[in-house]
């Protein structure tokens, strides 16, 4: 199969590490690609969300199936303009992506499917949650406690242009779990839980994630399966019945209460950085399932696991989410690869011979071992083996799973 994988991030890097292994891979393509994809697939410099462009590249290519990476272009519906001119796509249409695109539209599909979430609250006053109704990069929630969070929190969003989502404050730890959707069924893959905020002991603000691992102890296939039966099924039944189905990545952000699992919030594609944690434990052929999901079956797809657990630590740039780093020569990415951990380029570029800094997260270091533990030292000793100016990375992610104590709580 001839595959074009749209996007630039850790994500998509992790995407490209296995879609490079399938059998059914004949040319593996990346636009735009990054300097770490590269070295995977041939990568053309076309933005994500520049629709006309990607389909005159995919018709150029002729290839058989484009798995579209990050959230934007789905929501602007780039699949469906590839879908017109027959090409097979993993990734929802614009109709279904607003799952993620809009939060008030989420929260009607769940209310209509019967899906216990978060309830939504027509005052913003503390304890409670307040989020960007549109996309925010992962950066548009804020936990308030206190009437200034609240305060802090309206002023962030209100220059956003976009309407704002008030919920209650759940209590509980956070999972995030991925299925594979073929309109009308769904197959799940491994639990993962992130690491949101930009400090240690989960201080700071929101961030697009600074760390992630897999699987959740809690959340076992079986677990998984249940969770899928009570969310994701009656999720995809309901998009379907408005005309709507939905084919690709569907990620439900769960929180683990008391009262039973709550949704916090859908996303219409892989996650980042919970991807780099997820696919490495990855043991079946991706492309084969995203390809049978594409064709609108997925019921046959074999998805397998190794048994293994998984750490992702992001580097991120000093003044990150705030501002990003450009030009910072980056050192020791051999020397951590060597090692046997992943390193996935998130915000990298090249100049010249030199790898240098290009974003806010940098790269995606993912350990794999025998043990949760075995795999956070992995990932760890990868990391410190990295360098740019202003490097930073939280020192905490897993350490408490890595433990034996349970799943982080928001």
């Amino acid at each position: 199969m001839r595959v074009l994988l749209v996007g630039s991030g850790g994500r998509e890097h992790a995407l490209a590490w296995k879609l490079a292994q399938s059998s059914l891979l004949d040319e593996l393509h990346a636009a735009p690609g990054n300097p770490g994809i590269a070295s995977l697939a041939e990568c053309h410099p076309i933005r994500a969300d520049d629709a006309e462009a990607m389909l005159g590249l995919a018709r150029s290519l002729e290839v058989d199936l484009v798995v579209v990476g990050p959230e934007l272009p789905l929501v602007l519906g780039l699949a469906d303009a590839l879908r017109r001119f027959g090409f097979l796509v993993f990734g929802p249409s614009a109709a279904a992506a607003r799952i993620e695109g809009s939060k008030s539209f989420a929260k009607d599909v769940l209310a209509a499917a019967g899906v216990p979430s978060a309830a939504r609250l027509a005052i913003a006053r503390p304890p409670c949650v307040v989020k960007a109704d549109g996309l925010a990069a992962g950066k548009g929630v804020f936990v308030c406690r206190t009437k200034a969070e609240v305060e802090h929190a309206m002023r962030a969003l209100s220059g956003s242009g976009g309407d704002v989502v008030v919920e209650e404050l759940l209590d509980g730890p956070e999972v995030s779990l991925f299925a594979i959707c073929d309109g009308r069924e769904a197959r799940p893959l491994v639990s993962a839980q992130d690491f949101k905020r930009a400090f240690d002991g989960d201080e700071g603000p929101n961030t697009g994630g600074m760390g992630a691992y897999a699987p959740v102890a809690e959340i076992g296939a079986a677990e998984a399966d249940a969770l899928v039966e009570a969310v994701h099924r009656p999720v995809l039944a309901e998009l379907a019945r408005r005309g709507a189905p939905f084919v690709g990545l569907l990620y439900a952000g769960l929180m683990l209460t008391d009262d039973g699992p709550r949704v916090l919030e859908f996303n219409c594609r892989f996650g980042d950085p919970e991807t780099q944690a997820v696919v490495p434990l990855l043991a079946g052929d991706l492309l084969e399932s995203l390809a049978a999901a594409a064709r609108g079956d997925v019921s046959g797809a074999e998805i397998s696991w190794s048994g293994t657990a998984a750490v992702t630590v992001v580097l991120a740039a000093e003044r990150y989410p705030e501002e990003g780093d450009r030009g910072s020569v980056i050192a020791g990415v051999e020397e951590a690869e060597a090692t046997g951990a992943l390193v996935f380029h998130a915000g990298t570029a090249r100049h010249g011979e030199r790898l240098v800094t290009n974003g806010g997260r940098i790269l995606a270091v993912t350990g794999v071992g025998s043990s949760l533990a075995a795999g956070c030292a992995a990932a760890y000793d990868a990391a410190s083996r990295i360098s740019f100016a202003g490097a930073r990375y939280r020192r905490d992610i897993a350490s408490a799973a890595a433990s034996g104590q349970p799943p982080t709580r928001s």
